[in-house]
């Protein structure tokens, strides 16, 4: 399985980014899939999650109202569409995702939870 993420960048802070992660090798439809990001000499932190079905989604308390997750299964793609960007949000940001035995509206938060990741995207948001 390869996760490919794309759609990083520097924005203005109060403006918007849209990040991709595509898929290969198996079908994203079978798989929980999540957003996490980092910063340099910090851990990864969860961002947001969503179901295999899409009808479930989980947000980190700092994106909650701004970010939001959304997968198309037909392009074995997960969005995380980003508002209101604020300097804090500034971050390498890695899609992953988890094929495995799993309810179709299950959803997962933690990190060792998953186990395929996607190779990170900046985000660098200014003043």
């Amino acid at each position: 399985v390869q996760l490919q993420a794309s759609g990083g960048g520097l924005v203005q802070a109060g403006g918007s980014l849209r990040l991709s992660c595509a898929a290969s090798g198996r079908t994203s439809s079978l798989a929980i899939m999540g957003w996490f990001r980092q910063v340099p000499g910090k851990g990864r932190e969860f961002v947001a999650t969503i179901s295999r079905n899409g009808v479930s989604t989980v947000y980190a308390d700092s994106v909650k109202g701004r970010f939001t997750i959304s997968r198309d299964n037909a392009k074995n793609t997960v969005y995380l569409q980003m508002n209101s960007l604020k300097p804090e949000d500034t971050a390498v940001y890695y899609c992953a995702g988890y094929w495995g035995v799993s309810s179709v509206s299950g959803v997962y938060t933690g990190i060792h939870d998953y186990n395929y990741w996607g190779q990170g995207t900046l985000v660098t948001v200014s003043n």
